[in-house]
C-alpha cells in the first residue's frame, strides 16, 4: 500500500518535470514599436536571438490588435454652462420642464417621508401581529423603518439640490 501511494507520487512528479509548465520561456523583440514575443521553443529561440527570461513566472495573454482611430478632440463649455448662458426657446422650456419633473418628485418624496416618519412614532412604532410574540421581528421592522426614513431624507436632499442648479423659469 505504502509503495502505491510512493509510485503515484513520483509519477507526478515525473509527469510534472516534463509539463511546459516548467520550461524556459525566451523573449523575442520583434519590429520597431512592435511587441515582444515569448516564445518556449529552444530551437526557435536560438535561431531568432531570443534572451532568456529570468526571474519569476511568465504569464502571456494573447489578444487581437487593436486599431487606433485618429483622436479629435474639441473645445466644448462645460454642460452645465452651456443651459445657463442659452438663452433660446427650446432651452427655456427643457429648463421648465425639468424644475417641473423634480417638483414633483420631491412632493413625492416629502408625502412619502410624512408617512414613515407617522408609521415610525418616534421610534415606537405599534407591535403588528406576531410581533407581540416574537420581538426580534418589532426590532427589524423598527430598523426597517429608520433606514426607509433616512433613504427618503437623502433623496430629498438631492432633489432640492438638482433644484437649486435649475435656473428659475419666469
Amino acid at each position: 500500500m505504502k509503495n502505491t501511494y510512493l509510485l503515484s507520487i513520483f509519477s507526478a512528479l515525473l509527469t510534472l518535470q516534463q509539463s511546459p509548465v516548467f520550461a524556459q520561456v525566451y523573449r523575442c523583440n520583434s519590429a520597431p514599436g512592435g511587441a515582444p514575443e515569448y516564445i518556449n521553443n529552444v530551437k526557435d529561440a536560438q535561431a531568432r536571438g531570443c534572451k532568456i527570461m529570468e526571474g519569476g513566472n511568465v504569464t502571456v495573454v494573447q489578444g487581437a490588435a487593436v486599431q487606433r482611430a485618429p483622436v479629435r478632440v474639441a473645445a466644448a463649455a462645460p454642460s452645465s454652462t452651456v443651459s445657463r448662458t442659452d438663452g433660446s426657446p427650446d432651452q427655456k422650456a427643457r429648463d421648465s420642464d425639468s424644475r417641473a419633473i423634480l417638483e414633483a418628485e420631491l412632493r413625492k418624496a416629502e408625502a412619502r417621508l410624512a408617512e414613515q416618519q407617522k408609521d415610525y412614532n418616534n421610534g415606537e412604532p405599534e407591535k403588528q401581529g406576531i410581533e407581540g410574540r416574537n420581538y426580534q421581528r418589532y426590532l427589524d421592522r423598527v430598523a426597517e423603518l429608520k433606514d426607509g426614513i433616512a433613504r427618503n431624507q437623502s433623496d430629498i436632499a438631492g432633489l432640492k439640490r438638482e433644484l437649486s442648479r435649475l435656473p428659475v423659469t419666469n
